[in-house]
């Protein structure tokens, strides 16, 4: 219960990504510089962090030896995920790119079989490919019964390219931040502690981020003041508490899929956080009755989500334990 917690923790402080993304979109903000300088702000809060604890010289040594691992799968976990979901944030409301971003769910649990879990046998540990988690999945599609209401329910009203666009954006978004996180995860084992896997993640992808920068100036020019301190208060909310609070939630899910994809699930609160957000701060038009239903819809499959894996991982522990005996 203590990762679910904690993944929720991390659903509020996530949802001000897509609060604030949709008022610096609605300002004109370009998206470029929404994902550019959420990373960029990042960098000092965790250095601080790190330093603190004294354990920046070990990382940045594993940095400067090994860095092509970090490098591709930092900028996949946190460049291919961030950068596309910027971009939707100019063809929609907050709540439904939120409630579309759940998809990551179902996204994860695919994704199960390009990964190992660690059982214990009388010959010792054994590393065996994981599964596609069935009954998590079956309950995944509720949640996807509630995208696809919440995208009609806004659908009535426009449909464009545009939006079809941020649909694939959302979905490129959807499948890297599980693939590139998780692959960080198996690379990089206990090493690392939480918060230096975010710094390390977060220095990484630094490469994606200038270059996209530098596209900004040239076809943008710079930020504004004011997007310049919206994208701080993303970078302390979302990018420093939410991925820290979430990234500590899936360490103690380590070695097992199913209480894994039980922690992801507990991002589809996100969409009821945003929401609330945008109806209070940037008084937002309330969705249609579609949009009320695919939210409700969102919430079930995600408990039903949770309790489904949680149930699997209990029943897989109790086959262990008969096993030993």
């Amino acid at each position: 219960m203590r990762s679910i917690f904690f993944g929720v923790a991390a659903a509020f402080f996530f949802a001000v990504t897509f609060i604030v993304n949709r008022a610096m979109a609605l300002s004109g903000g370009n998206w470029i510089w929404s994902g550019s300088l959420r990373y960029f702000f990042m960098v000092p809060f965790l250095l601080l962090i790190v330093g603190f604890r004294r354990n920046l010289g070990p990382l940045i040594k594993e940095l400067l030896h090994h860095p092509l691992p970090w490098l591709a799968w930092s900028t996949v976990g946190f460049g291919l995920f961030y950068a596309p979901l910027c971009f939707a944030a100019n063809y929609g409301p907050g709540w439904l790119i939120a409630g579309t971003w759940q998809l990551t769910i179902i996204c994860g649990s695919l994704l199960s079989p390009l990964f190992f879990e660690t059982i214990q046998t009388d010959h010792g540990p054994l590393k065996i490919r994981g599964r596609i988690p069935l009954r998590g999945l079956l309950m995944s599609l509720i949640i996807l019964a509630g995208v696809v209401l919440m995208q009609w329910g806004q659908a009535r009203h426009t449909i464009t390219e545009a939006a079809i666009v941020s649909m694939v954006s959302i979905l490129v978004a959807a499948f890297s931040y599980p693939l590139g996180n998780r692959k960080m995860m198996a690379y990089t084992g206990r090493k690392w502690d939480t918060f230096q896997r975010v710094l390390g993640m977060t220095l990484a992808s630094m490469p994606f981020w200038l270059a996209l920068s530098v596209w900004g100036i040239f076809t943008d020019g710079l930020p504004s003041f004011d997007q310049t301190l919206q994208s701080v208060i993303v970078a302390i909310s979302s990018g420093v508490i939410a991925t820290v609070l979430f990234f500590y939630a899936t360490e103690l899910t380590r070695g097992d899929i199913r209480r894994l994809a039980a922690v992801e699930a507990t991002q589809s609160m996100e969409v009821v956080f945003t929401l609330l957000g945008e109806l209070i701060l940037l008084g937002s038009p309330i969705p249609p009755w579609p949009g009320w239903l695919g939210m409700a819809f969102v919430i079930v499959g995600m408990i039903l989500h949770s309790y489904v894996s949680q149930k699997g991982y209990l029943h897989k522990k109790r086959r262990e334990r008969a096993a030993e005996q």
